[in-house]
């Protein structure tokens, strides 16, 4: 398995905003090969921003860089760089990959 994520910092007076982006969007990640699941996460406020994060889980490395150069990672990105978008950031997303070397799950849940 493979854990893509993002880190956003976020202006934290444009949260709302942020969410309400996050929730309307197309992802068009259902049905890709390798697809297993997608979380969107508000993590802590700082400061100077409020930290979100986008972590997709795929069944292999090959298949998130698969889909990194599909149509449908250009459509479900197309709006990202809108202009009504200024200020909403600080900075760029911080890219992070993990392969899975150990899961554990709760037996209750088979």
């Amino acid at each position: 398995m493979f854990i893509a994520m993002n880190r956003f910092r976020v202006n934290p007076e444009r949260t709302n905003e942020f969410e309400q982006i996050w929730l309307e969007r197309e992802t068009h990640l259902q049905g890709l090969p390798g697809f297993v699941e997608f979380h969107m996460l508000r993590g802590p406020r700082e400061e100077d921003h409020m930290l979100y994060a986008s972590h997709t889980i795929w069944k292999s490395r090959q298949d998130f860089e698969a889909w990194t150069h599909s149509e449908a990672f250009r459509a479900a990105h197309a709006n990202a760089g809108q202009s009504r978008r200024e200020g909403l950031y600080l900075g760029p997303p911080k890219f992070e990959g993990f392969e899975v070397i150990q899961t554990i799950s709760d037996a209750s849940d088979a």
